[in-house]
């Protein structure tokens, strides 16, 4: 029978809890309800009680509440729900989890739904569901609901929302306990993409395929970056294809696509094989034209659709990006190719078209070529990032990589 870890606090939610798991039950999977509250009273029965949620912390829950910092609490909580969670997982007795709750509620069952694999179902009805979710979900596959109302009590918009939920987390996990993966013995390969490098990485998807991998390609979006970052950290990968390194642009320059300080940097660290480009390096993404900020007027810009506004890299810029990039796979532990496109790295870089500017891609490669240290290989190429050739020899050679990293025998 599948597992349902249903997570939250039972002192302020346990009526709704009480309502969900019936719905579970009648759904033909376990619910496992685990209480993190500190505050009053449970209103019904655990089969994890808050106490055991506390010691998993290395805490008591008295001593959480005679402290009275909420926060604190939330945060002790969430770490021995998060222990608790993934012990279960480990047991394979957790096939789903469910949250249900406003800020903090929201907060502490996401932390540990955070923790699980990529593939497990979470599901989180929130409050806050209908405005900025990703502090909530992070890097994984969380589906938030937006609750509607206040999780108070149980009325007929609520009962409506929550036997919903209830299905969904039951379907989710029957699927998931059933589920045989297709495909499983395939290496996994991560790809980077963006708009203007959708030729390069779709021939090289291609051409990775035909040699037997699998590819999952990352919208270079931030949160994609942020993604592939946790996914090759979990080990997911036998090797990365980052064709599109443009949330470092973001990054450096005060873009809305940053992945953060750490990207490009998991493969290199855990010695994964990773073959690099400099795709839509020569962008800074921003929303719509009149959310720019006013410090960069008189900059070149792009405007791609009505609400993404590109701005052209700097050569001052570039080649501070071609020295982070080098700082970066300089760390590598693993074997490292950065395949240099002469001719464009984005399809609006190219000769003609609005980002155009030799000298700020002279500044890029000089600078990244004159930082990478010894064995790193550099491979330079007369045409443009789009170019098919360019595309099929950058697969050719993570294949080598990927093959020569397989055990022999």
């Amino acid at each position: 029978m599948p597992v349902v870890a249903l997570l939250g606090t039972l002192d302020t939610k346990g009526l709704e809890y009480d309502y969900v798991r019936s719905h579970v039950q009648a759904e033909g999977c376990e619910a496992i309800l685990v209480d993190a509250g500190v505050r009053g009273e449970p209103l019904i029965k655990p089969d994890v009680t808050r106490d055991a949620v506390a010691k998993a912390a290395g805490t008591e829950v008295a001593a959480l509440a005679a402290a009275g910092d909420r926060n604190a609490a939330i945060e002790a909580m969430a770490r021995g729900a998060t222990a608790i969670v993934l012990d279960l997982y480990r047991q394979g007795r957790l096939h789903g989890i469910l949250g249900l709750g406003g800020a903090g509620g929201s907060v502490l069952a996401t932390r540990a739904m955070q923790a699980l694999p990529v593939g497990v179902p979470k599901l989180m009805v929130s409050t806050l569901a209908a405005g900025d979710t990703r502090p909530y979900v992070g890097q994984v596959d969380i589906t938030m609901m937006y609750s509607v109302v206040d999780i108070s009590g149980i009325n007929r918009i609520s009962e409506r929302i929550l036997s919903n939920a209830a299905a969904a987390i039951a379907g989710m996990a029957r699927a998931y306990a059933a589920f045989q993966p297709s495909g499983a013995s395939r290496p996994l390969i991560g790809a980077t993409m963006f708009g203007v490098t959708t030729p390069c990485v779709t021939e090289a998807r291609q051409t990775l395929e035909a040699r037997g991998y699998e590819v999952i390609v990352f919208h270079a979006t931030g949160t994609g970056g942020k993604s592939l970052e946790n996914l090759i950290s979990a080990g997911f990968f036998a090797g990365v294809l980052d064709v599109t390194t443009t949330e470092l642009a973001d990054e450096l320059v005060g873009g809305v696509l940053s992945a953060g300080p750490d990207r490009l940097e998991a493969a290199g660290r855990l010695g994964i094989p990773q073959v690099v480009s400099l795709g839509a390096l020569d962008m800074v993404n921003f929303g719509p034209a009149d959310s720019v900020p006013d410090k960069f007027k008189g900059r070149r810009f792009h405007q791609h659709n009505a609400t993404v506004t590109l701005m052209r890299t700097t050569p001052e810029e570039c080649a501070e990006l071609g020295r982070i990039i080098a700082r970066k796979l300089n760390q590598a532990k693993g074997p490292v190719s950065v395949f240099i496109p002469l001719k464009g790295i984005s399809m609006i870089a190219v000769e003609g078209k609005s980002f155009h500017d030799p000298a700020a891609d002279r500044a890029l490669i000089n600078n990244l070529k004159a930082g990478l240290r010894e064995g790193i290989e550099v491979i330079e190429m007369d045409m443009d990032i789009n170019d098919p050739r360019f595309a099929q020899a950058m697969a050719a050679r993570l294949d080598e990589y990927v093959r020569a990293a397989q055990p022999q025998g």
